[in-house]
């Protein structure tokens, strides 16, 4: 096939063979055709992470055609629902809709496959909400010999724990059963502040909204807040006009962004005023919408970027060490640093495990030099005890990620049982968990 780029353009692969299965049947054959050949193996979504993590010269398996809801079981707080894993965010929201349902929780993006959501650790915000992986309740999984692995917590747990959050390193995710709630508004209110009153309030404002966020402008004590507050039942809604919504999120989220990034580019000097302007651009609104449309929003301006979880109580300490690196270096930096927050989760490999976390993501337009401002965030993360998004940009290595990880070994473990031969190994996963 011809060279796959993930959407950043910051991996490429030339596999030797691509597949599409469209049923399970069909994944398995194509694995054990794989493990025939020698090939390694790796299956791909829509190519979101920054990161290697789906790389391969062997054999890289895209689920898309593996798309759609095969089953909806009631429950008492909703409903377990078992979907494809190919299926992509945006399609499932508005199939769950439909069924009125809803996933708890969304990230800001929703192009992503459901399998590579959950086997990376997306997450959104809100300190009482967990990140998808801790919403799957049952899996099965193509694993290195061919078989077919059904698990959950009373069947096989310990390769149900590793392979909620499986990093693509256990096997191929055939069909994910996820705890799904009763569809749900937003009350969308976004306005402008000041960074120095957003971090004195920061404790009570992310514990006292359902979903808290912000974005900091570089270079100026502008930010954008985004307070999410949930709504029972799926009508009515005041979704933002289609005016406002063309000149804000069209015309000013992406199309004078854009503009603002290509001359930073030219002339880094002019970064800071254009900040300055753009933390003023977007006035304040409040809408209120189905719950998918208000969490994730449409991206077209390319970026690298680098997130970090940090124990939430460091959150003020760390920003302000970003913004010290910033006005000490010459580094010139057009787009703005994101902020959420998220509870403690007990999936092995969550950013989040174990404690309430803050997510710090800092970006680069992708035309400019993004090294020395990452790596200079990244020690101050790691000062805090840190942990990377697996999709996201880092140089962590298996070494120095152990110890954050308190089932690090464990996940090994599991790894070792089930594709000893390391058939879905890769360099990216070489060097975060090991050879």
């Amino acid at each position: 096939m011809s060279t796959w780029h993930n959407w950043a353009r910051t991996e490429a692969a030339s596999p030797r063979r691509f597949d599409t299965p469209s049923t399970v049947d069909d994944l398995v054959a194509v694995v054990a055709g794989a493990a025939r050949r020698g090939d390694r193996v790796k299956a791909v979504g829509a190519g979101h992470s920054f990161t290697g993590v789906a790389v391969t010269d062997g054999t890289m398996i895209s689920l898309d055609e593996m798309s759609g809801i095969l089953s909806a079981e009631p429950t008492p707080t909703g409903a377990l629902v078992t979907v494809y894993a190919g299926t992509r965010l945006r399609e499932l929201s508005a199939l769950l809709w439909a069924m009125g349902l809803a996933l708890p929780n969304l990230g800001d993006i929703d192009v992503q496959s459901i399998a590579g959501a959950v086997s990376t650790g997306t997450h959104g915000t809100g300190t009482q909400f967990t990140g998808l992986a801790a919403s799957v309740r049952a899996l099965t999984m193509v694993l290195a010999d061919g078989s077919v692995a059904e698990c959950s917590p009373e069947h096989d747990p310990a390769l149900f724990e590793a392979a909620r959050l499986g990093l693509g390193a256990l096997g191929v995710l055939a069909t994910l059963t996820l705890e799904c709630v009763p569809a749900f508004r937003l009350r969308a209110h976004e306005a402008p502040a000041s960074l120095s009153e957003t971090l004195a309030d920061v404790e009570s404002v992310r514990t006292g909204v359902d979903h808290f966020e912000f974005y900091w402008f570089p270079h100026t004590d502008g930010v954008l807040t985004k307070h999410n507050t949930r709504l029972d039942g799926p009508a009515p809604v005041q979704p933002v006009g289609r005016i406002r919504g063309l000149v804000d999120d069209e015309l000013l989220s992406n199309g004078l962004f854009s503009a603002f990034q290509q001359v930073g580019t030219r002339a880094p000097a002019a970064i800071p005023p254009l900040n300055r302007v753009a933390s003023r651009a977007l006035s304040a609104r409040t809408f209120v919408d189905r719950s998918y449309r208000v969490f994730a929003s449409n991206r077209r301006v390319r970026f690298r970027e680098m997130e970090y979880a940090v124990p939430a109580e460091t959150l003020p300490a760390v920003i302000r060490e970003i913004e010290t690196w910033l006005r000490e270096s010459d580094t010139r930096i057009g787009f703005p640093v994101e902020v959420r927050f998220a509870a403690p989760d007990d999936v092995w490999m969550s950013t989040a495990y174990g404690r309430e976390t803050a997510y710090v993501a800092v970006h680069q337009y992708h035309r400019r030099e993004h090294r020395a401002y990452f790596e200079a965030v990244e020690q101050i993360m790691r000062a805090v005890d840190g942990r990377p998004h697996w999709g996201k940009l880092h140089e962590r290595t298996a070494d120095d990620l152990r110890p954050t990880y308190p089932r690090f070994d464990d996940f090994l473990a599991v790894r070792d049982r089930v594709d000893p031969g390391r058939m879905f190994a890769n360099p990216y996963l070489d060097r975060v968990l090991g050879v």
